[in-house]
């Protein structure tokens, strides 16, 4: 990722570590509630996503940054989409096993 593509996505998870959503941030479809979100962010012609989770109580886990490369339409490739659930899953079992 770019560099400035960079600063807002670490913005935005700066904030919510501290509780906080950034403006932008937005509930990633097909996860039922804002406790997947997804930041995206536009450089030199190109689109950026990064997806992170604030479902567990103490960690905030970046699931997938990745560079949009599809043009049709806005909507998020299958095969990012089922990284992203895997991902999850990962970090559902990390954040339990930490609390044991």
């Amino acid at each position: 990722m770019p560099d400035p593509v960079i600063d807002v996505v670490g913005y935005a998870l700066h904030l919510a570590q501290i509780g906080l959503k950034y403006e932008k941030a937005k509930a990633l479809k097909g996860f039922g509630s804002a406790g997947v979100l997804e930041v995206i962010e536009d450089d030199d012609g190109s689109t950026y996503r990064a997806v992170y989770t604030v479902q567990f109580r103490n960690a905030v886990y970046v699931l997938h940054c990745f560079q949009k490369k599809s043009h049709k339409g806005i909507a998020t490739p299958r095969h990012e989409m089922e990284i992203v659930e895997a991902r999850l899953k990962l970090a559902r079992r990390h954040a339990e096993g930490a609390r044991k």
